[in-house]
């Protein structure tokens, strides 16, 4: 959530923030008018405490009628406290419902518009030309079946639609590439982990995607439990209620995970193969790091989505996302796309995402530090980045680094994982 004092202080900036992401601008005016009301009824429960105190301590004191009189203001006195605090206590609670509703402040440098109005700011690596190699590229699914890697019939029997099995080689090809995406974060400094994929409401609402996102998230409705989308989730309550010292920031955790997301009104949409799907694995990037420090955590996840998809040999580009795109929590976010041959356009594999102090505000996670000699506690920043996206990014290895006889090369990056085979080849029927 934002900072109330922002919101009092410049209501005009958290306008146009909700405008430019296409969201009720009235939602800001109608939460100032909770947080006056919340602050005006606090201070008349204050008010009327502070006088019932003092008539307290008269009536000991008092006899015959004077006594009669002051018992029955206290008597009204204690009704108009306990009306003022419930007016408080339903103030608070309208704001605090409003608030959660509002998205985090965008950054002002971020594009204005929808999905398609982002700006390019980077092209990485050169598209194959297939014509002059020859031949006409095959589709991943295509590619990944005659491999024998990819199952998306059966898994169409067992599940549904937008499920698949990875078989065979596939399923190496998976194991591969998150041992390959941990030893690069490792090597950066990340600290591994494997999270859970269910959590309690606190973590889910606390992260964001119970706004605009809920529409995607599986609930458990049994259980009350929410199946994660994204190991984010775990990954920014890990430390919900805690206070860091600053001196062990930043705190950097690549973790591990199966997802899940309904992909609701994404009907018709890639619906062949891998690319869209129900449940899938992610190694995902998360960092928790003082305010001031934010955005050039933000470049450094960036940076390291970079080398990640560079190592892999993938033409990609960098765009910075529209502001009706970028989701609730983030003030700003950084795609990698990724060149699919066979669609014949870039693709999202991975995105890195300055979520500010949004999150660590929701989640209660504070960072203390030494000012002139005192101890003071305030909210961090979260930043979340993609390192790989499993399925996506095989259907981006397998259509990049086909060969016309339908083998795929390895990029050398994995090879060691894959007991140091250089290229896939085609199984026979």
């Amino acid at each position: 959530m934002i900072d109330l004092r922002l919101l009092r202080e410049d209501p005009d900036r958290v306008r146009a923030s909700q405008r430019a992401r296409g969201e009720d601008v009235g939602l800001v005016d109608a939460l100032l008018s909770a947080d006056e009301r919340r602050r005006s009824s606090g201070s008349r429960f204050d008010q009327l405490r502070a006088e019932q105190k003092t008539l307290g301590k008269r009536i000991p004191k008092a006899t015959g009628d004077e006594k009669a009189e002051l018992l029955k203001q206290a008597a009204e006195l204690s009704a108009a406290v306990k009306a003022a605090d419930a007016e408080q206590d339903e103030a608070a609670e309208e704001a605090q419902r409003l608030l959660l509703q509002l998205g985090n402040i965008v950054h002002p440098d971020v594009p204005v518009g929808g999905e398609e109005d982002f700006a390019v700011l980077e092209t990485v690596g050169t598209p194959r030309d297939f014509a002059a190699e020859g031949f006409e590229p095959k589709d991943h699914l295509e590619l990944g079946q005659a491999l024998g890697a990819i199952d998306v019939e059966r898994a169409a029997k067992v599940s549904g639609s937008r499920f698949y099995y990875l078989t065979g080689v596939g399923a190496l090809l998976e194991l591969a590439l998150v041992n390959a995406a941990i030893a690069q974060a490792t090597e950066a400094g990340f600290t591994p982990m494997l999270t859970p994929a269910l959590v309690r409401p606190q973590a889910m609402e606390g992260t964001g995607f119970l706004g605009q996102a809920a529409e995607n998230v599986y609930h458990l409705e049994k259980d009350d439990y929410y199946l994660v989308g994204t190991s984010e989730v775990p990954l920014a309550a890990y430390h919900m209620d805690e206070i860091l010292d600053a001196a062990r920031l930043p705190l950097r955790y690549a973790g591990f995970s199966p997802c899940f997301r309904r992909e609701a009104g994404t009907y018709g949409k890639d619906t062949r193969g891998i690319f869209r799907v129900h449940q899938f694995d992610k190694v995902e990037m998360f960092c928790f790091v003082a305010p001031e420090e934010a955005e050039a955590e933000h470049a450094r996840l960036l940076a390291w989505e970079k080398q990640w998809l560079s190592s892999l040999g993938l033409p990609f580009q960098v765009i910075d996302v529209a502001t009706g795109d970028l989701g609730a929590s983030a003030s700003r976010k950084f795609d990698c796309e990724a060149w699919i041959p066979t669609q014949g356009k870039y693709r999202e594999l991975t995105s890195a995402s300055n979520c500010t102090e949004f999150q660590a505000r929701r989640l209660s996670v504070r960072m203390r530090e030494d000012r002139d000699g005192k101890q003071v506690t305030r909210p961090l920043a979260t930043l979340n980045g993609t390192l790989c996206a499993v399925p996506r990014t095989i259907v981006a290895l397998l259509e990049n680094h086909q060969q016309a006889d339908g083998s795929v090369v390895v990029p050398e990056v994995l090879r060691p994982y894959l007991g140091g085979r250089e290229v896939l080849e085609p199984v026979a029927k």
